[in-house]
């Protein structure tokens, strides 16, 4: 396993690709740091002995020890630390960790690549080939983003049917050693500073849009690729340091005229599963949000509790009820996201077939409780934020710069008028709105809930999971028989209840 310098290190030495603000930068430029430092948690906490049971894993390619984040899950023990992983590392820098994309991406494509090569019937060798760059992704311990989301177009039509046929991301020509591809994928979290880029399709596919069912992988600094980045960070600090400075980034990401190597293609035109890759890749990602979004949880609550005790109301009963909403949203989420852990298995649900075996044995989690976490955490976003801003009051939103507090003019003036609890420290106080003035007040705390809003698929996405892969029809079944109608079954169970029955 490297370290965050070695992380850092390989970024430096990658090629310019990365446009900011009408600029080409380095991967290492400054104005990425924050992010870079966000996801070099990630190495550091992976090398602290307290944390080699949660942070890594013993490759099942290798044997070596890896870090976690490379790691394929083998069973439901593997899905339960992924998600205590998230939640514990996400606590670490108050937010997003950054580097689920990677984990996720890669356990959809060891699946979909398996599933593929037994539809051509050994024909392809896109599981092997994967097999191949996932050794080298553990052994170097690379970070990996992973590309969905296309432009789409016209939202009415589907991909082959498109004016422009590169509203989704497609394979355009195809060679001897390998094929082009062009389009561009939107909102790429953390991809200007990943050492590779897993793409994948975002929907379901009809046969004549085979030529958009393509996985792949190349370095984000590949020949044919170019990002335009957005960096999302706070307003930096001169007088009041943070305690961590968490960063994020994303991207847009074009490809034009982008030729991959065959080794590097593992689907190329098998449509049927291209929906299962875009329902695998989201379904990793949607457990990875009932790590992340629980620590998310967990700062809010606690700055809803600290808010409150700044104030001096924090005995009052309407924070009381605020602080419990809080807290069944969190574990909630968690629960679900645990459930779906424990009900992981190497099986598939699909669509107007139900759950079917799938893959070469890694484990899944269940997809019902992933999109009900996913959809629970998701909803809340902004009732979480009206909860701090009811709390906290005005004065988040109008609470002088620190620079006017460092003021000999202006100073003690403010501290004097910022004490609000006479038994707290009023330089605590002080610091505390800045802080929640990241949270809630700043372009940066906005795009935050835009994205926990939408990141890993919209509420609407798992409420169509939900309702289409629920069986609603045996939950009218039991009703019936307790009713005493025909075609009435006492036996139909939840999966839960049936796992507990046995």
């Amino acid at each position: 396993m490297r370290t965050k310098q070695d992380y850092i290190k390989g970024l430096s030495k990658m090629k310019r690709n990365i446009y900011f603000d009408g600029k080409l930068i380095d991967r290492d430029d400054e104005l990425q740091m924050d992010c870079i430092n966000t996801i070099g948690t990630t190495y550091d906490e992976a090398l602290k002995p307290e944390n080699q049971d949660l942070c890594t894993a013993i490759s099942h390619l290798t044997g070596e020890r890896i870090n976690r984040y490379t790691h394929i899950h083998q069973n439901t023990e593997d899905l339960h630390k992924k998600q205590d992983m998230t939640r514990m590392l996400c606590q670490k820098v108050g937010g997003c960790i950054q580097r689920c994309m990677g984990i996720d991406g890669t356990n959809a494509i060891y699946n979909v690549s398996y599933e593929a090569d037994k539809l051509n019937n050994g024909a392809t060798q896109y599981h092997e080939n994967f097999k191949k760059w996932l050794t080298r992704f553990q052994t170097e311990d690379l970070i990996g983003c992973c590309a969905q989301t296309d432009t789409k177009g016209d939202r009415l039509l589907r991909p082959a049917d498109q004016p422009n046929p590169g509203s989704y991301v497609r394979i355009k020509e195809r060679l001897k050693d390998g094929i082009v591809v062009e389009g561009c994928k939107v909102h790429i979290s953390e991809a200007s500073v990943a050492d590779e880029v897993l793409v994948v399709p975002t929907r379901a596919l009809r046969p004549e849009d085979k030529d958009y069912a393509v996985a792949f992988s190349v370095p984000g600094d590949w020949d044919g690729l170019k990002q335009v980045t957005t960096i999302h960070n706070l307003r930096p600090r001169e007088h009041y340091k943070r305690g961590f400075t968490p960063g994020a980034t994303d991207s847009y990401m074009i490809f034009e005229n982008c030729f991959v190597p065959w080794e590097r293609v593992f689907l190329a035109g098998e449509h049927q599963h291209g929906g299962a890759c875009a329902l695998l890749f989201a379904l990793f990602h949607r457990h990875s949000y009932s790590g992340c979004k629980p620590a998310i949880g967990d700062m809010i609550l606690g700055t809803a509790a600290l808010a409150a005790e700044v104030n001096n109301i924090h005995k009052e009963s309407h924070v009381r009820e605020k602080l419990a909403e809080l807290i069944m949203t969190i574990e909630l989420g968690y629960a679900a996201g645990y459930t779906a852990s424990d009900l992981g298995k190497a099986e598939v649900y699909l669509p107007g077939i139900g759950f079917v075996p799938y893959g070469p044995g890694s484990f899944i989690p269940h997809s019902i409780y992933c999109n009900v976490g996913r959809c629970l955490s998701g909803e809340a976003v902004f009732r979480e934020a009206e909860i701090l801003c009811d709390i906290s009051g005005g004065v988040t939103a109008t609470f002088p710069h620190e620079a006017d507090f460092a003021n000999p003019e202006t100073g003690a003036a403010l501290l004097k008028y910022t004490k609000r609890n006479p038994n707290m420290p009023v330089e605590d106080q002080a610091q505390f709105w800045r802080y929640l003035g990241d949270m809630i007040c700043s372009a940066t705390g906005g795009i935050m809930n835009v994205g926990n809003y939408h990141g890993g698929g919209s509420p609407i996405m798992e409420q169509i999971a939900i309702t289409t892969q629920y069986d609603i029809e045996s939950r009218k079944k039991l009703v019936k028989y307790i009713a005493g109608m025909s075609g009435g079954d006492r036996e139909a169970l939840s999966p839960v209840a049936k796992k507990a029955k046995k």
